[in-house]
């Protein structure tokens, strides 16, 4: 997926929307605070696992955990660029 090299502050919005409505429940999708769920990786560490661009196609075809918890989430392209542009965003390395 192409994305412009800046992504404007309504997309970094709209890919926090997605995961805080989608996502909070269990993660920590800001850039501070615990995840509410023990084990769930707080969203601003997951580039020190994997490259964020990774989760794209996952995000885009559904999202399947390994665990039985976590629902499967699948996202339009737009939505999938808009995500992808705020978990870059807040990384801590």
């Amino acid at each position: 997926m192409a994305q412009a090299a800046t992504p404007d502050a309504g997309m970094l919005k709209r890919g926090e929307a997605l995961l805080n409505k989608n996502c909070a429940m269990c993660h920590a999708v800001g850039t501070s605070g615990d995840s509410p769920r023990a084990g769930a990786p707080a969203f601003r560490t997951l580039g020190q696992k994997y490259p964020i661009e990774s989760l794209e196609e996952a995000l885009g075809e559904g999202r399947v955990s390994g665990h039985p918890d976590m629902p499967e989430f699948r996202f339009e392209a737009d939505d999938v660029g808009a995500i992808i542009a705020y978990l870059k965003s807040i990384q801590q390395r």
